[in-house]
């Protein structure tokens, strides 16, 4: 059957599959876009020189909020970036929950090494709601002498320039200025898998939602006006949700404020890098995704590559009597193609692996994204730093106690 059938003769099933066709094929059109969007927004914006304030304007201070749990293999020359940054006015809160974590002891030895680098830690944090991030660096955020505060997950590394590159964007009417999540240069096939994942698929719609305007900011490196946070209430506002970052720039945008992306992507350094947990972080944050925006259940897995080419391959051949495997296999190898030019840009230097790396990073991690998504459905309870909690529609959250055998 082909588009050109008289509409007049078609059963109402003929109709509901013309609508399904239809709305697949303009679907993957519209993805299409994305990916060009993406791909010349990275060039144009990534990478940029920062852009140096006039010399009569005084740099504005930052208070720079770290909260720390645990250690791993790179967290001390990961908050020694932070020391040894080109900025001329900036303090680091280090804010662990619990006094005896081995972090505390890296911590003193950095300021010990830095003496002349504003530094404090504070411990114990504040148990001012559900989220334990909120909670850990709440004493922190209380004691920030400056007006604009950095806050910094963990696993981040930051170059001496970074700093300087998002003071350079917060202007007048934007209160946020966000780090496209990105990967350090590292190895194994679990560091290709993450590489080859957030300078593809997490950059191409994080990118193009940049563009367009759409929320998209993750709360790993992102710089904030702090009295816009105290305005509603401080970041104790935002404890009711585990994915704060999300809900903190949801407030600012409804009350008429911008935000935008800096040209340094964030440097992810974790130390612990392996399949297994960076697919149960990718799980949590699909879980976080669909109880935010319900949406997503359905807009989610019709993004990936494999699924949305087979419904537009269905698609084409119902409209336009095209060749379906042809269609798939060609729909595969342009969207390979074009992924790894975003890469590639992203990294803006040579990658760590080999095209043959690549491939089979790229196939594991397209053929693997159904898996982890009905495993998201399956099971929404998060499992987050030694805590359960469950969320309800909406995004608020709520912890699950373990039961106390009797």
């Amino acid at each position: 059957m082909t588009f050109a059938t008289d509409l007049s003769k078609m059963s109402p099933m003929i109709y509901t599959l013309y609508g399904f066709a239809i709305f697949f094929f303009v679907f993957w059109c519209g993805k299409w876009g994305v990916h060009l969007i993406a791909i010349f927004y990275a060039k144009w914006r990534l990478h940029q020189k920062p852009n140096q304030l006039p010399s009569e304007t005084p740099y504005p201070g930052v208070s720079i909020l770290k909260p720390l749990m645990g250690v791993d293999l790179h967290l001390f020359s990961n908050l020694e970036t932070f020391f040894t940054m080109n900025y001329p006015l900036y303090e680091l809160l280090f804010c662990v929950e619990d006094e005896s974590d081995p972090a505390v002891m890296l911590v003193n030895k950095l300021m010990e090494k830095y003496p002349n680098v504003q530094a404090r830690l504070f411990t114990g944090g504040f148990n001012v709601g559900v989220n334990p991030k909120i909670n850990n660096m709440q004493p922190g955020f209380k004691e920030a002498q400056y007006d604009l505060i950095l806050i910094s997950d963990s696993g981040i590394r930051m170059k001496e320039d970074t700093l300087m590159d998002m003071v350079s964007y917060m202007k007048d009417d934007v209160a946020i200025v966000h780090q496209m999540p990105f990967t350090c240069d590292r190895e194994g096939f679990a560091a290709t898998l993450e590489k080859i994942y957030f300078g593809t698929a997490q950059a191409r719609i994080y990118l193009a939602a940049a563009f367009l305007g759409v929320n998209c900011h993750t709360g790993m490196s992102t710089l904030i006006k702090k009295p816009l946070i105290d305005e509603v209430g401080g970041l104790q506002a935002f404890s009711c949700y585990l994915a704060e970052d999300f809900f903190l720039a949801k407030s600012l945008r409804e009350r008429g404020w911008r935000m935008c992306i800096s040209s340094q992507p964030a440097w992810q350094n974790s130390g612990q890098c392996n399949i297994s947990t960076f697919q149960a972080r990718l799980t949590r944050w699909a879980k976080l995704r669909t109880a935010m925006v319900p949406q997503t259940i359905f807009l989610e897995p019709m993004s990936e590559c494999m699924l949305l080419g087979g419904c537009a391959a269905w698609a084409v051949s119902f409209l336009f009597d095209w060749d379906p495997i042809v269609f798939y296999l060609v729909h595969i190898l342009v969207w390979f193609l074009l992924d790894w030019l975003l890469l590639t840009i992203v990294q803006n230097s040579s990658l760590p692996f080999n095209k043959f790396d690549f491939v089979v990073g790229w196939l594991f991690r397209e053929l693997s994204s159904p898996y982890i998504f009905l495993q998201a459905l399956w099971d929404p309870a998060i499992r987050w730093r030694g805590r359960t909690f469950k969320l309800r529609w909406g995004g608020i959250a709520e912890e699950l106690k373990p039961k106390v055998k009797v």
